[in-house]
């Protein structure tokens, strides 16, 4: 099951052995907005410098608690600026094609070393 992006903070500040007050004090936060956040009841997900000192301080993929957050990491978002006629259609054939997408994913997770060797 996927952890929502709170649980996924709140059980890494617990394993840090942080309280809320700590650890929102370490990334310049209000303790009460944390809170919300790992309740999953923010009004609207924290900006990405917020979310990567949170990955840091919790030993977090930075890049997947931005997803988690509802986010698009800013460099992703610029590429997609950069190449934004072409992703109507790579997202409209990837809902109508599953195979596809599993293979765009398939390809995007490739450890790097094996698209050299393959």
């Amino acid at each position: 099951m996927n952890q929502s992006f709170g649980q996924l903070i709140r059980e890494a500040r617990k394993d840090k052995g942080f309280s809320q007050r700590e650890l929102a004090k370490l990334i310049g936060l209000d303790f009460t907005y944390l809170s919300k956040l790992e309740n999953d009841r923010a009004d609207y997900p924290p900006k990405e410098d917020v979310i990567r000192s949170l990955g840091q301080h919790l030993d977090l993929n930075e890049e997947e608690l931005i997803f988690s957050a509802g986010r698009i990491p800013q460099r992703d978002e610029d590429f997609i600026k950069q190449n934004y006629k072409g992703m109507p259609a790579l997202f409209r054939r990837m809902q109508e094609n599953p195979d596809f997408a599993k293979r765009v994913f398939r390809e995007a997770t490739q450890p790097e070393n094996e698209e050299k060797q393959g």
